[in-house]
């Protein structure tokens, strides 16, 4: 299995711009798709993007599109989630999550991988 490490979270402002970052090991990168999950307390998992083994698609979840931009350097077994404009309702410990090959990406079930979260929290 890849191991997943997220960083990059923190306390922002609503407006504020983030960048999080998953770095990856252990496997080949480029064999795996990658997504970003959020969950906040007593809630299940929410998909917020996921990308391709190439990086040539992206995709997002319901309501994500617009603020959210996810990116990938296969060279650097690094994963990026560039958030702007960020809202309370943002506020949630972040997952970067892998799946080996391309495939479905906004279902936790078919990911394998999972980093330990990276808590991003916006006040107003």
């Amino acid at each position: 299995q890849v191991q997943l490490v997220e960083s990059g979270g923190g306390l922002v402002q609503a407006g504020d711009s983030l960048r999080l970052s998953c770095a990856a090991s252990g496997r080949t990168f480029s064999d795996y798709a990658m997504g970003w999950f959020r969950r906040t307390p007593g809630k299940e998992y929410v998909f917020v993007a996921g990308i391709s083994t190439s990086g040539g698609a992206t995709y997002y979840g319901n309501s994500m599109k617009g603020r959210f931009t996810i990116t990938r350097d296969n060279a650097k077994n690094m994963m990026y989630l560039q958030v702007n404009s960020l809202k309370p309702e943002d506020t949630a410990v972040y997952f970067c999550a892998a799946r080996l090959y391309d495939g479905a990406m906004a279902r936790t079930v078919d990911y394998t991988s999972w980093g330990q979260g990276t808590q991003v929290t916006v006040s107003s």
